[in-house]
Order: structure tokens, then sequence, then C-alpha cells
């Protein structure tokens, strides 16, 4: 059974920010891969710990793509470069897929607040 692939509008603006050779690698993998068993892990799909965000993680390289199956409906949500342990989204360090994400630095000395 084939599953309907759509992309989020956020998305498709993460992924018109990589070149054209990169956007041509995560469009073949997402056909290739995804439309038809976008829940069987592979070394390319993997499920993710549940999270508010997404349930699976599609592998392309270094870039990954973050979606969700929604009964027939294949839906992107998000489309990042793994640099180390981080994901990268738009320049920015991506958490919202994590149980724990990293606590940012205070701002001020130990003791400071009022």
């Amino acid at each position: 059974m084939p599953f309907d692939i759509s992309i989020t509008e956020d998305a498709e603006r993460q992924l018109q920010s990589f070149t054209a050779r990169e956007r041509r690698m995560v469009e073949d993998a997402v056909w290739a891969r995804l439309s038809q068993a976008p829940m069987k892990p592979t070394r390319a799909i993997k499920q993710l710990r549940p999270n508010p965000f997404a349930q699976f993680e599609l592998r392309v390289g270094a870039l990954r793509v973050l979606y969700n199956v929604e009964g027939n409906d294949v839906v992107l949500l998000l489309v990042g470069r793994k640099v180390g342990n981080t994901l990268v989204v738009e320049g920015e360090e991506f958490h919202g897929h994590q149980d724990n994400p990293p606590q940012q630095p205070d701002s001020g000395p130990a003791g400071d607040a009022p």
C-alpha cells in the first residue's frame, strides 16, 4: 500500500536552504524509502523515542528528515543536518525532539536570583 507524502511549510523552507544536489538526494530518499514502508526500521529509518515532535527519522548521509506517519500519510516535519551529535536546522541547534534538551547556561553568577 503506497503512502501519500506531504511536507510542512517549515520543512519545505528548510529543504530549499540546501544545495540542489542535497535537495535531490533527500527527495530521492523520501520517495524511495517512505512511500512504501515508512515505519519499517532500517539503517536509514529510525523510530525515535517518544517525544512531542516526531515519530521517525530518515537518514540521508549527514542530512536528517524528521517525520510522522498519520494513517496513510507521511508528513515531513523538519529537514536538518547532523553535525557531530547535534541536529542543525537553519543554522540553529534543534532540540525539540529530545526528551531532555541541554539546559542553557545561567546568565549570571549563582545566588544573584531575586
